[in-house]
């Protein structure tokens, strides 16, 4: 990275860091089961948020009828975190309805009351069957956790398991505490700047979560064109070592020795899992435009030709793999809160659209991931192999078979596509060897087989009948 580009940054997230940690609320506080609960609000009966799946609830504040504080803990973040809740109007009124979630996520210094404070999430979101979720994705305003689990979960700040955090256990907390649509046609999930690359991230490596993603202002690529990954690297270094006092290689590790973590957390690398997803791209080039004021910020107008870049490069990608999103590049416009304001705004009726008519899950299942064992569309594959992260994947997977393309030892869980009982024969091809096994479907439907081991990465076919 130059050091005109690294001067830039540093000013940016400076300036950004200053404005951030300006925020304060007067909240009135009385006791309930799982921690404290603000005044009672005409109209509703408060909600009762309870512990579950590793998530600790210490404070509750109810702001309105509408809004909640929810301050929680977690193993995997060893701290407390604020959560911001929107509820829609008349929540506790219409005891039967179930409402869909977006996850909202503010950016680099930011906290889990941006949105609100600054965003105008109220006003854009009234009125509407939709409940918000902002949670933190920093600790009390720092630089921020980058949407992984870090590569040196021992420094100060803790384990700073922010995916495990965010994904889950959030996710799931949220659906037992709410009257939520708890499955991929009810969940979307959007952020600004380094959230945007969050949002991304979380949907590229989690596609059977959501059904909708959004960036804007994002970084959705930091590691798949060689020219934005040194700006990439540049900015999450300064941000761990000077925003969040660790060292700059304790997120994502060191990019010489550790760059298939970097990889594996890419959205523009993992842009083929997110087929089949709506997703929204807003960005601008740093010109600056009809929001900005008089005399615009020079670290809006660099970190918003940073963003651009990022952004570009991954919309190209998406062009390359023919996966449609809703691209607004607006040319005029800088890294400021008015932009993300209307982008908001516009985001909204896609999303609700998307919501009332969710995509179909793909016909055929395809998914990449550098983890040992993970699930996805309802198959599960386990990895035996000496390397910790490497990559492998599902392609062209169906009732009728699948190409695997992995190391090691591969155990595979299909979904419960099959008639219990059922005599199943499995073709199992690789290179030049054939191999059939017989077995039959488990009482859930499901089959399970393992694959006979590889040293190294190869491509396996199984094709199945009954």
């Amino acid at each position: 990275m130059s050091s005109a580009c690294m001067a830039l940054s540093s000013v940016y997230w400076e300036v950004l860091s200053m404005r951030s940690r300006a925020l304060a609320i007067t909240l009135t506080l009385v006791t309930t089961s799982a921690g404290l609960f603000g005044p009672a609000h005409a109209g509703e009966q408060a909600v009762r948020f309870g512990d579950s799946g590793g998530i600790h609830v210490v404070k509750v504040r109810r702001i309105d009828e509408r809004q909640y504080a929810v301050r929680v803990s977690t193993a995997a973040l060893g701290r407390a975190v604020d959560v911001r809740i929107l509820l829609p109007t008349g929540y506790q009124r219409q005891a039967a309805a179930r409402y869909p979630v977006l996850y909202l996520f503010h950016g680099t210094s930011g906290r889990a009351s941006d949105w609100v404070e600054k965003g105008d999430a109220v006003k854009t979101t009234a009125g509407r069957p939709l409940i918000t979720v902002m949670p933190d994705a920093g600790f009390d305003g720092n630089g921020g956790g980058w949407f992984t689990d870090w590569f040196d979960p021992h420094t100060a700040l803790g384990p700073s398991k922010w995916e495990t955090f965010h994904v889950a256990q959030l996710i799931p907390w949220v659906d037992r505490n709410l009257r939520t649509v708890a499955r991929r046609e009810g969940r979307a999930i959007a952020g600004l700047s380094q959230s945007g690359f969050g949002a991304m991230s979380y949907a590229a490596r989690h596609p059977a979560m959501f059904v909708s993603a959004a960036s804007m202002s994002g970084a959705p690529d930091i590691a798949y064109d060689p020219v934005v990954s040194v700006g990439a690297t540049g900015v999450v270094s300064f941000i761990a070592a000077f925003e969040d006092g660790v060292s700059p290689d304790a997120i994502f590790g060191p990019r010489l020795t550790n760059e298939i973590n970097w990889r594996g957390h890419d959205p523009a690398t993992l842009a083929s899992n997110l087929r089949g997803m709506r997703l929204s791209l807003f960005t601008a080039t740093g010109i600056p435009g009809p929001l900005d004021p008089p005399v615009p910020d020079p670290a809006a107008i660099g970190i918003e030709a940073l963003t651009h870049a990022s952004t570009v490069s991954f919309h190209r990608r998406l062009t390359e793999l023919k996966i449609p999103s809703r691209y607004d590049d607006y040319v005029f416009g800088t890294h400021i809160w008015p932009y993300w304001v209307r982008d908001l705004r516009q985001y909204m009726g896609p999303l609700m659209r998307a919501f009332a008519e969710p995509p179909r899950p793909p016909a055929k299942i395809s998914y990449r991931s550098i983890d040992r064992s993970w699930s996805q569309w309802g198959w599960t594959v386990s990895l035996k192999r000496p390397k910790t992260q490497q990559f492998g994947g599902l392609s062209n997977a169906s009732r009728a078979g699948f190409t695997l393309r992995a190391a090691g030892t591969a155990t595979i869980t299909t979904p419960a596509s099959y008639r219990p009982g059922a005599r199943i024969n499995i073709l199992v091809t690789r290179g030049n060897s054939h191999r059939t096994i017989r077995t039959t479907a488990a009482p859930s439907g499901r089959l399970t087989l393992t694959l006979p081991p590889t040293p190294d990465v190869a491509t396996t076919r199984v094709r199945i009948t009954n």
